[in-house]
């Protein structure tokens, strides 16, 4: 790598690190700084993670996976998922209070989380959905908290959206089980309240048709980066349903059947 493309990187991520802290508006780092692809900008959100983590003394609790659907990989100019990295500062347990202030613009995102019992180490071929039940020690029902701190959506990139770690602010989770183990996870049913009243329903596999696809495609990126997914990390595997823009007082209940609940109340 060049002194100047790594000049670029450099002030990509801080740019980001900055704008974060200051309420900027988002704006990708392709039109600020020149960044260019989907490698170029994950070696951004590499070193913005690096200066998240030592800002705040975090550590990485897992990844999280985007744009899981056709439609809106085609809205970004992608032909594939992108993937974040969840900082363990930003986790919260489930009930959880959800301050509106601590976001420029909060969305919220239904979905599995699922942990990691063991390893899962580069190996001679990609990983496949059937290789991860193997790997797998527990799930649970999560919330994504996303900022997309007022993007505008028209004029999305996958290279910027990667920069800015796939805009994750947080996760709630529920409590971790087992109980997957006697599940089809294609086919779960999700009930969604909102402030009481039934509002959505959907089936587990609406994410990638199955959560495994996720875990496999996240190991996967990890092992082309030189890197892995470990024992005690989690990957939210994408959102069931639409993601919903809270204005605040709002309760949010969203339960998987025979796996758990997890709630919110946004204050």
């Amino acid at each position: 790598m060049t002194m100047d493309n790594e000049a670029k990187l450099e002030s990509a991520a801080r740019r980001l690190f900055e704008g974060h802290k200051a309420g900027d508006p988002y704006v990708s780092v392709a039109d600020t700084d020149g960044v260019s692809g989907i490698d170029q900008g994950y070696d951004v959100q590499e070193r913005l993670v690096g200066l998240l983590l030592g800002a705040s003394g975090a550590s990485v609790a897992g990844y999280k996976i985007a744009l899981t659907s056709k439609p809106m990989q085609e809205m970004c100019g992608v032909d594939h998922p992108v993937a974040g990295v969840l900082l363990d500062r930003v986790v919260f347990s489930a009930p959880a209070r959800v301050n509106l202030a601590d976001y420029q613009h909060l969305g919220i995102e239904f979905e599995l989380a699922v942990r990691l019992g063991t390893d899962m180490p580069a190996q001679d071929r990609p990983y496949r959905r059937a290789d991860v039940a193997a790997h797998v020690d527990a799930c649970a029902p999560a919330l994504e908290l996303i900022d997309d701190r007022n993007a505008d959506y028209s004029g999305l990139e996958g290279a910027g959206l990667a920069a800015d770690n796939a805009w994750n602010g947080g996760v709630v989770v529920g409590e971790f089980t087992e109980a997957w183990r006697d599940q089809d996870l294609t086919a779960v049913p999700a009930l969604l309240e909102w402030s009481g009243e039934e509002d959505a329903a959907a089936t587990t596999g609406e994410a990638m048709g199955h959560p495994f696809e996720a875990v496999a495609w996240i190991a996967n990126h990890l092992n082309a980066r030189g890197q892995l997914l470990k024992a005690g990390e989690f990957v939210m595997t994408g959102s069931t349903m639409k993601t919903r823009f809270p204005s605040g007082g709002e309760r949010i209940r969203y339960a998987l059947a025979g796996m758990g609940e997890v709630s919110a109340e946004i204050v």
